[in-house]
């Protein structure tokens, strides 16, 4: 079965139309996560570096994807139809690895060890709960999404983007970020020392700063006002408590 959207992307990224070409891809990604895997093994041998070391990777990859957007009109004059492509391996990529290499590492970065108490069996609970509940809505968002709109194919092609109907988008805006930070928190809960519990504070902080400042903004500059209105009305990422029902239809059933 074909991955929604993969058609679309297909059509700016030619290694994705054989399968040498997303092997390349592939290992490139891979390259990347594993460079930064190694780098937060490596500096979690310090005992006072891992929440700096985190902090660090997970400022230097929002840094990086930024690029992607605020370097569009450059790398459409420079490279053409390759504008895309190139600006995706460039910054789409590295700055990708560079995030989500960070929320894993919440489930292993060192710190200071909390002392087991009744609320160690909280943190568990919660933390496996969190979890489950981001990846399974990470799966039916990315499903729901397609691979062009998760790989920001309409940054540089709005023309062709669609409007996507789900009724997981009336109850909140953005159902993949909000699913990798569930599951940043919920790692954090199950390593459960005190930087990896500081971190589950910091990242909602910093993404929500990330798509108010970046990809918000560039969502305003294609839809204008009823996006602005589509904001005021819906939460980014945790539903209202009268929508619950309509969020856990939407694990269910992915519609």
């Amino acid at each position: 079965m074909d991955f929604k959207g993969m058609d679309a992307l297909a059509k700016h990224v030619p290694e994705l139309n054989s399968t040498g070409g997303k092997i390349r891809l592939g290992l490139y990604a891979a390259g990347w996560v594993t460079l930064v895997t190694a780098y937060f093994i490596i500096t979690d041998k310090i005992p006072t570096w891992s929440i700096d070391s985190q902090i660090l990777i997970i400022a230097l990859g929002y840094l990086v994807l930024s690029q992607f957007f605020s370097r569009r009109q450059a790398y459409k004059e420079k490279y053409k139809e390759l504008a895309y492509r190139n600006a995706f391996a460039h910054y789409g990529i590295p700055g990708l690895a560079l995030i989500l290499s960070a929320v894993a590492h919440a489930g292993y970065m060192n710190g200071p060890v909390i002392p087991v108490g009744w609320w160690t069996i909280i943190f568990l609970a919660l933390g496996w709960f969190m979890i489950c509940i981001g990846a399974l809505l990470w799966i039916r968002g990315v499903f729901t999404f397609g691979a062009d709109n998760l790989a920001l194919l309409y940054v540089y092609f709005p023309e062709e983007g669609q409007i996507i109907s789900s009724r997981i988008y009336s109850v909140m805006r953005h159902p993949v970020y909000a699913g990798v930070l569930r599951m940043a928190i919920g790692l954090a809960l199950l390593n459960g020392n005190a930087n990896a519990l500081a971190f589950a504070i910091l990242m909602p902080l910093g993404i929500t700063g990330w798509i108010r400042l970046v990809e918000e903004k560039e969502l305003i500059e294609r839809f204008g006002q009823s996006y602005l209105e589509y904001r005021r009305r819906t939460p980014a990422f945790w539903p209202k408590w009268y929508d619950l029902g309509r969020f856990f239809k939407f694990l269910i059933k992915g519609e």
